[in-house]
């Protein structure tokens, strides 16, 4: 379609503005093709989008639970530490109150138990020492009801005197 003229600059004058044509046109061109399928290509880039962020927060996901099982880990190991610890002050914390109340003269919880079983054997002894020595009962003698004494320890009579006669 390019007219030849005999002068050259025009030719290049004619050339240039063909060329200028068709960039215009190129640029209708795409410009038309962009608003066909532009919706398409949108949608496909924000499906594109959603993937992407679902497998950086999957990804996320599993960095938290490592370094969530990791302190959980490192937690674990502080408190059994921490647990001994408190167990080995605890042990020195009583060794040195038995100590001091011993030097005071206050009894230990076992010397307090020895005591507390004397004085129940004790009790139990008085007791038995502090029941009546007799007591009366019922027998039935020939369908008849009778009071008797049971026997006792037998009692010494005082001695009687000899008067002079």
């Amino acid at each position: 379609m390019t007219k030849k003229y005999d002068n050259p600059a025009v030719d290049a004058a004619e050339k240039v503005r063909e060329s200028a044509q068709q960039i215009w046109l190129a640029g209708l061109g795409a410009f038309a093709k962009a608003q066909q399928e532009g919706s398409k290509v949108f949608e496909a880039l924000v499906q594109d989008g959603v993937s992407l962020q679902r497998k950086t927060q999957a990804a996320a996901q599993e960095r938290m639970t490592e370094a969530t099982d990791r302190i959980t880990e490192m937690a674990d190991g502080l408190s059994s530490k921490a647990g001994q610890q408190w167990g080995r002050l605890e042990g020195i914390f009583e060794e040195r109150v038995a100590r001091a109340l011993s030097g005071l003269g206050v009894p230990s919880a076992s010397e307090l138990q020895a005591l507390s079983e004397r004085v129940q054997t004790l009790e139990q002894q008085v007791r038995a020492l502090s029941k009546p020595p007799a007591s009366r009962t019922r027998v039935k003698v020939g369908g008849q009801t009778a009071s008797r004494k049971t026997p006792s320890a037998p009692r010494k009579t005082p001695a009687r005197r000899k008067t002079a006669g």
